[in-house]
């Protein structure tokens, strides 16, 4: 099979995907004709076709997937005018506890935030697909240790945790105590791109900025409700 075809082939299938596309879903396409190789050879070559376009093919967590640049953002914004979805600084740092600590127990994140964690809270995170418990801490009661799933990576448009904005300084007690300081309460609103800039390095907030994407679109609140999952 030549590239042309095999390019062909494959932006079909990804433009129509729901979902990310992992390289061995995509070699069903060929039948086993090409390898993982030669099918990240023609993706690179895809990019390139791509480049400069408003839309944009991404390697994240779960596969490859097509979707808009961020600065298309404003744009898209005009057809359904939305304000970004917010959520409580509480969840969100505790979610930020997770990605740059983990594995962690929730008696890790309590000592960290200096407050009780809901358990209601990190249930919704776990509903939402973000966190998970991986294991448990041979310890007194064995707590569950939680970490960051794939779907966190793909809500933020990043392969890696690798690619997270860089901390100076992992997320500690005195630090959320400066935050209650300066009047920020566990209660605020706030979006997932300004937390994770909020917790970068001052030398970094530029850097930290930019590589925070402006496309997340996601549904579901993470305020505690009447219980019911999202």
């Amino acid at each position: 099979m030549n590239t042309t075809d095999a390019k062909r082939i494959l932006e079909t299938a990804l433009i129509c995907a729901q979902q990310p596309l992992p390289l061995r879903e995509m070699g069903v396409l060929f039948n086993g004709v090409l390898t993982a190789d030669s099918i990240k050879l023609v993706l690179e070559d895809l990019q390139n076709d791509w480049a400069g376009r408003g839309v944009e093919l991404v390697h994240v967590a779960t596969g490859w997937r097509f979707q808009s640049r961020p600065q298309m953002r404003e744009y898209l914004d005009r057809l359904h005018p939305e304000k970004p979805p917010r959520y409580s600084r509480a969840a969100l740092e505790t979610l930020a506890i997770i990605a740059y600590r983990q594995p962690v127990t929730r008696g890790d994140m309590e000592e960290i935030r200096g407050v009780t964690i809901n358990g209601l809270l990190l249930k919704q995170l776990e509903d939402r697909g973000w966190v998970e418990v991986i294991g448990h801490r041979e310890t007194v009661g064995r707590p569950g240790l939680y970490a960051t799933t794939r779907q966190f990576l793909d809500d933020l448009g990043v392969e890696s945790l690798d690619q997270l904005p860089v901390m100076g300084i992992a997320p500690d007690q005195a630090a959320m105590r400066e935050r209650v300081e300066f009047g920020i309460a566990d209660n605020a609103l706030i979006t997932p791109a300004e937390l994770l800039a909020s917790l970068g390095s001052s030398n970094e907030e530029a850097d930290a900025q930019a590589r925070i994407p402006k496309n997340i679109e996601i549904q579901e609140s993470l305020e505690p409700d009447d219980g019911n999952s999202s």
